[in-house]
Order: C-alpha cells, then structure tokens, then sequence
C-alpha cells in the first residue's frame, strides 16, 4: 500500500533473502541505515509506490498476480524513537482498565496490523502487565521474522510474551479472525486506507468486541521553524499526494471515528506529533526529502522552485538550525464487548 513519508512509503523492490524461519528464534540481518546526507531517499521515506494501494508492509487488495513483498527496514528503523516518543500514552489508562476487566483472561491476545519490524510491540507490550500473546500481520516474510525476533519477551510486570506470525491480507479481517482477540493494534495504518477499507476493520472490531489502538495516523499538518514561503504549498500538495487512488490520507481519523462510533464504540482521540529537532537531524533529512518528493510527484510544476525550498531547508537542518512538528493523531476505540470476545 503506498505510503508517505511520515509514515512507511516505498518504492524499489529489493533483493529478497531466501526462505526464512519466522517463529521468533535464530537471527534476522537489517540492512545498515544509508548515510542520511545522500542525495538518495530510504526505501519507505520516497513518495513512489510500485502500485496504487500498496505500502511496503501491506496488502490491502489481492487484485493482480502474487509480487515479491516490498520493505523498507532502514525507513522503518530510523522513524522507530520518533514513533515512540510520539504515541499519546494518555490513551493507554484507559484501554488498561478495559483490558483488566475482560472476562475469564489468563493472558492477552494482541493482534498488531502491518506489524513491520514489530515496533509497536516493542513499545506497547512493556506497557502492559500480564502475560501476552502476540499476532503479527504483515505480507513481509523477512520483516516478520524480524519482529519476531526483536520482539519483547516480558511484559511490564515480568510476565511472559510471546509471538506468532501471520502473512496475509489485512482486507479480510472478519471478526471470527479476531476470535479471541484482546486487542487490534496498528501504527501508521489508517490513513492509506480506503473508506471501505477502515469500514471493514471497524466491523470486524466491534464484531469481534475488540478495542483497537491505531497510532501515528498523519493529521495533515506540518510546521517548520523557521517558516518559509513555500511551506503550506508544499504540505498542501503533499496531503494531495495522500489522498490518490481514494486513499484517505489525512481524512482517516475523521472516517475511523465515523466507522466505530456507528457501530456502537466510544472513540477517543490524542495528538500525537513527531518532534524533530538537531537531534532527529538524520530522520529530519530524510523525512524532507520524502515530503517534498510527494508533493513535486503531484504537482510537477513545483520542481524547480522546490528544489531550492529541500536544499535551503536540508542545509538548516544539517546546521541544526530547524525543528519540525509532524502532527499525527492516535485513535483509540473501545468497542461493546460480545459474546464473541474472549
């Protein structure tokens, strides 16, 4: 699913590794982060997707012949301590208390969408007391083995975590998938969805009685200091960029709490911004050089005029004389249990 450079954006296919065991033991090999001051963009922070409605870490639609996965593990790296200190932990008392209060529980069943190298299980299950099990989503053998590998092994009061693997398409996620579920879980999803796309993961939600923790969503906006004239037309082309082929872009939030609400869920809402300064100077440059790729990718005419707006604003950057506030905005929803959750 194409993604954009706040969030996991694509474009090459690289070399596949072979087969690989993706239980959770052995070793996983990550490729090295490439210099940041390289004219290049990290596979992930580049506005090209090799197809309409794909980001590297998820299909969405089975609509055309089985490709080679596509996975941008230096992109997804380096955003990975930006990510967490960006998550609203206001919503995390919360989904603590209605995870306490679930029936007959020895221990929690968390699915994590689009699980990429598995950083949301890194951050959220030490965040969590009691034992937990982990089901991995993503289309990405290689990075399914590798958040299996990395994942955490105990939750915040020491008791066990374990993990699962599960290669398939999130578009087909029903409530009997969710059987058992304590929780759906995903980070940068939302907003390359279609609106059937977050009406389906909705219903299966609140089919299944299940909250869902869906963070990092892109909000649209963007401030930089110091501003620049070129500021809003490049983040308005950008948000452009997001919303092709039907993709909701920074519309998501809005038709997420739409979905859930409709079908019964209390919905609650928390900014969560990237905050770039001199010490984010390597995520900064690269997220630059994504953000402006996108909205020159739709809007062609800004070439010339945007090229001098990425190389001023890169040279403040490596001078350490710019900050960044990359608005996103978590969603938590706390759907009516059923029957049917366990």
């Amino acid at each position: 699913m194409r993604k954009t450079a706040t969030t996991e954006r694509g474009g090459r296919i690289p070399a596949q590794p072979g087969p690989r065991d993706v239980t959770g033991q052995g070793s996983s090999e990550v490729p090295a982060v490439p210099d940041p001051s390289a004219d290049s963009v990290i596979p992930g922070a580049g506005p090209t997707a090799a197809r309409p409605g794909e980001r590297p870490t998820v299909r969405l639609r089975e609509d055309g012949p089985d490709e080679q996965p596509r996975y941008a593990p230096e992109w997804l790296e380096l955003r990975e301590p930006a990510d967490a200190a960006a998550r609203a932990h206001d919503l995390l008392d919360p989904l603590r208390i209605r995870l306490a209060n679930l029936p007959g529980k020895s221990g929690l069943v968390i699915h994590d969408l689009g699980c990429g190298t598995g950083s949301m299980g890194r951050w959220l299950a030490p965040r969590l007391d009691g034992a937990q099990h982990w089901v991995l989503h993503d289309r990405d053998p290689y990075l399914l083995h590798f958040a299996a590998v990395a994942s955490p092994r105990v939750s915040a009061d020491g008791s066990r975590v374990s993990v699962e693997t599960r290669r398939g398409d999130v578009a087909r996620l029903t409530p009997d998938a969710l059987s058992g579920a304590s929780l759906v879980t995903a980070s940068a999803l939302l907003d390359v969805l279609t609106r059937e796309e977050i009406d389906t993961l909705a219903e299966a939600c609140t089919g299944a009685g299940c909250p869902a923790l869906l963070t990092l969503s892109v909000a649209g906006r963007v401030d930089l200091t110091p501003s620049h004239p070129m500021d809003t037309e490049i983040m308005e082309a950008f948000n452009a960029h997001q919303r092709r082929s039907g993709l909701l872009g920074p519309d998501s939030v809005t038709a997420a709490c739409e979905a859930f609400s409709e079908r019964g869920a209390t919905v609650r809402l928390n900014p969560s911004p990237w905050r770039l300064g001199p010490a984010e100077a390597a995520l900064t440059a690269q997220w630059l050089r994504g953000w402006v790729g996108a909205a020159v990718e739709q809007r062609p005419e800004l070439k010339e005029r945007a090229e001098r707006y990425l190389r001023e604003r890169l040279e403040a950057c490596e001078a350490g004389e710019l900050t960044v506030l990359v608005h996103h905005t978590d969603l938590l929803a706390l759907s009516r249990p059923t029957g049917g959750a366990a």
